[in-house]
């Protein structure tokens, strides 16, 4: 697939349009930060006022890391600029991306002794992502290139992006970068590249720009979100996914086969 036949594709009608943001960015950092504040608040404290308050610090959270207030909403009230909601005229296009000069960037790789074409396999179908990526909840696809979102962020948040893949190279490499609307801009690639003794290496690169901005960033590594931890942790996850089972397999297999009406035995 080719970046041209991507660009002209669109989202299908099954995915709702997410709520326009109608929180500015000063009081994004205000809830952001009363809801860390709260949130820390209310797990040290305990009992009913303890749970008050963390759930307080989660709903300020979410209103700060979303942009978006329940009730601003029922009001027809919004305090977000043609900006941030996303309506000027460079922000009309079907994708929000991260320009290459903005935004966070992780770089982590793994080694994974099975071959690319199972690795590629395995990670092309993004169905299979929420088994290996801890925060990710839910890919739902639309096309070979559309998929939608749903992470769990900090204090029990959700956030949710549209992402559309706009490079693909079988067996080598998909590149992708997120729509308009998205919680969390993101973009990034992932490389597979065989090694000498018939494995993989699998090399991630990720830009994004976080909920908030740059606080956004500090309040998710306060709550243990470091999103390059993350990163490692699933890669791991990933390494131990497909290693096992293959090896799984494997033993069975090799395992010998029982006389009539005996259990077989795996091979050790």
């Amino acid at each position: 697939m080719n970046a041209d036949n991507v660009h002209g594709a669109s989202l299908p009608e099954t995915y709702a349009h997410p709520a326009r943001r109608n929180v500015g960015q000063q009081e994004r950092v205000l809830s952001t930060s009363a809801g860390v504040a709260l949130a820390i608040f209310g797990l040290k404290r305990g009992g009913l006022l303890g749970t008050l308050g963390a759930l307080t610090g989660a709903g300020l959270l979410y209103r700060g890391l979303s942009g978006q207030c329940p009730v601003y909403t029922a009001l027809g009230r919004s305090t977000a600029s043609r900006r941030e909601v996303g309506m000027s005229r460079m922000e009309r296009g079907a994708s929000a991306s991260v320009a290459l000069d903005r935004g966070l960037r992780v770089d982590e790789r793994v080694m994974i002794q099975r071959p690319v074409h199972e690795v590629y396999a395995f990670f092309r179908d993004l169905h299979n992502l929420p088994r290996v990526m801890s925060h990710v909840e839910k890919v739902e696809v639309s096309s070979s290139a559309l998929s939608h979102w749903t992470v769990r962020g900090p204090a029990g948040t959700r956030l949710h992006w549209d992402a559309e893949i706009i490079n693909e190279r079988p067996g080598e490499l998909i590149a992708w970068r997120s729509r308009e609307g998205a919680d969390v801009r993101n973009a990034g690639s992932v490389r597979f590249v065989p090694t000498e003794g018939g494995g993989t290496e699998v090399r991630v690169q990720l830009r994004y720009e976080p909920p908030a901005g740059a606080l956004g960033a500090a309040v998710a590594k306060l709550l243990g979100e470091s999103p390059a931890e993350q990163m490692r942790a699933d890669l791991a996850r990933l390494k131990g996914e497909l290693e096992f089972y293959a090896g799984d397999a494997a033993e069975h297999v090799n395992a010998p086969e029982a006389p009539d009406g005996e259990a077989a035995t795996p091979a050790r």
